[in-house]
Formats: structure tokens, C-alpha cells, sequence
């Protein structure tokens, strides 16, 4: 059994101007034409218009009733069975995922003060120089 969503409109007020429609009423069937169109291009098929009552308020304490002129569309929708059936066979159609290789990972550095660097030892003293720190004579 085929199943149906339903959309409900209200139809065009305005006419659309259009070449060779130069009537109020050819302006009108124009733009309903053009509705009608632009709903079939989005899957919705044209069912029916009614005519139904909608109660408006009518200044603080009143209401009235007010008549509307709707349109029916419907399209077909899938069974939620046969969703879950149809997603079902693409999961178990698809191939498993590989899982990658795992490199070894480094050890990231500690958050320890890094120990100091060892330092060169003093260069040797040249016999004809005298270190800096050394007394001078005068």
C-alpha cells in the first residue's frame, strides 16, 4: 500500500503579468499555472482545492468566519519498514573499514626542568698572556 504526505497551500492572490495575458482573469490562471508548476517540479502532485472555514478574531471580544480557498498536493513516501530495510542492506553491503596501522608512538618530553648542559672546561692558559683576573703590573 502506497502512503502519502500531504501539503496544504493557499492558492495565488495576484495575478502574474505574463505575454499575451491581458485580463485579469488570464493574469490570475497564469500565476495559478505557474504555482501549480513550480509545486510538481518539488514532487508534489495537485490533488484537490476545498473551500474551509477559518474563525478570525474580530476587534477584542468578537470573532467572525471566514472562508478559505486551499490546495491539496501529495507526494509518496517510503514505509518506515522499508527504510529500515533498505539501510540495513547498505550497511551490510558495504565493506568493512580497514583499521590503519599504528606507528610507534615517541615518547613525549617530560615537563621537567631540563638538565643543565655540560660545560667545556677552561681552555688552557697561554704561557705569554696573563688571564684577566690576574693582577697587573705597573
Amino acid at each position: 500500500m502506497t502512503r502519502y504526505e500531504y501539503k496544504v497551500l493557499t492558492p495565488p492572490a495576484k495575478g502574474v503579468k505574463a505575454p499575451g495575458r491581458k485580463t485579469a482573469e488570464a493574469r490570475h490562471a497564469n500565476a495559478v499555472e505557474l504555482f501549480l508548476n513550480e509545486q510538481a517540479s518539488a514532487g508534489w502532485e495537485y490533488l484537490r482545492s476545498d473551500i474551509l472555514p477559518n474563525i478570525e478574531r474580530q476587534g477584542l471580544t468578537s470573532s467572525q468566519t471566514v472562508y478559505r480557498t486551499v490546495m491539496v498536493f501529495r507526494r509518496p513516501v517510503e514505509d518506515a519498514a522499508e527504510m529500515v530495510i533498505a539501510e540495513a542492506q547498505a550497511v551490510a553491503e558495504a565493506p568493512a573499514p580497514v583499521a590503519p596501522e599504528t606507528a610507534p608512538v615517541a615518547e613525549p618530553p617530560s615537563r621537567d626542568m631540563p638538565e643543565p648542559a655540560e660545560t667545556d672546561p677552561a681552555p688552557e692558559a697561554d704561557p705569554g698572556h696573563e688571564p684577566d683576573d690576574a693582577p697587573r703590573k705597573p
